[in-house]
């Protein structure tokens, strides 16, 4: 038991995203140094502003009929909402059928129409009058479905543009890796902007960080290793949105994040004014 008690607890702060791909997204209002992302086994990356959620769902419950597995990737900058679908194709649908089966599904009132091919892979490309107005991109493959979406007032800029332009299907997406999860959005719902750390004038200065015990079982089991978290640091002082990326057994991954929750800060300033920025939070048990 002597043993089990000198197990040191410590705690390191880092201002980066944990992924090193993520180092290189310098500025979410420059599309120049949007990062890549793709999913596990899939065959598509695209450059985003930052590290979409994703949920993953049973499409045959859901959107498209007899299609598969889905994916559904979403992040949103500055009025724009981003989106990817990726669903299984068993049924072997065409890229017309695709189309048909959304529009039915969906009613959008799709209307200019052009032909469009990425990495050899032929597609149609949509625009819709609707409030606010969106454009979508289909393709059609052998074993995908894929849907790539822009939505917001102002869909005719650089930002979307880039977006669309990204697009690559081929055998093996590259780029980094997106899991099931809230992602790391820099715009909430409320229209709020959260910021990089590379974005900021002044970022957030840590006043007190109480440091998580180790657990009861944790001690017996001699549970060690690493938990990862994201949060954002609000311009109102609180640690909110706390993602698990890397967890540990035992309730050591709860007695980080009660932790983190527990952190003093000084806001990041940007433009003289007190903003949100996000943070990872590393907790190291050896």
């Amino acid at each position: 038991m002597n043993r089990i008690f000198s197990l040191l607890c410590t705690l390191a702060l880092a201002v980066t995203v944990v992924t090193g791909q993520d180092l290189r997204c310098r500025s979410a209002t420059d599309p120049n140094t949007w990062c890549r992302y793709t999913v596990k086994g899939e065959e598509f990356s695209v450059a985003l502003p930052s590290l979409p959620g994703m949920t993953t769902s049973k499409e045959s419950e859901r959107q498209i009929p007899k299609a598969g597995l889905g994916r559904h990737l979403r992040t949103r900058l500055d009025g724009i909402q981003y989106g990817i679908d990726v669903f299984e194709n068993p049924n072997k649908h065409s890229l017309d059928d695709f189309v048909a089966e959304y529009k039915t599904n969906f009613k959008d009132d799709f209307t200019v129409e052009r032909n469009v091919v990425v990495n050899d892979v032929p597609g149609k490309e949509f625009s819709t009058p609707a409030s606010p107005p969106a454009m979508v991109q289909f393709f059609a493959t052998e074993q995908r479905l894929y849907r790539f979406i822009a939505v917001g007032p102002n869909i005719d800029n650089d930002a979307v543009k880039h977006f669309f332009s990204s697009i690559m299907l081929g055998k093996k997406g590259e780029g980094t890796n997106v899991a099931d999860g809230p992602g790391m959005p820099l715009e909430l719902e409320t229209g709020e902007r959260v910021y990089k750390g590379s974005e900021v004038d002044k970022k957030i200065r840590i006043v007190h960080k109480p440091e998580p015990m180790y657990t009861q079982k944790a001690l017996e089991n001699q549970t060690r290793g690493q938990v990862v978290l994201t949060a954002i640091f609000s311009s109102t002082g609180e640690v909110t949105n706390i993602h698990v990326a890397s967890a540990l057994p035992n309730g050591m991954t709860e007695a980080c994040i009660d932790a983190a929750k527990k952190i003093e800060f000084v806001p990041a300033v940007k433009d003289g004014k007190s903003v949100s920025m996000w943070m990872t939070l590393e907790y190291n048990f050896m």
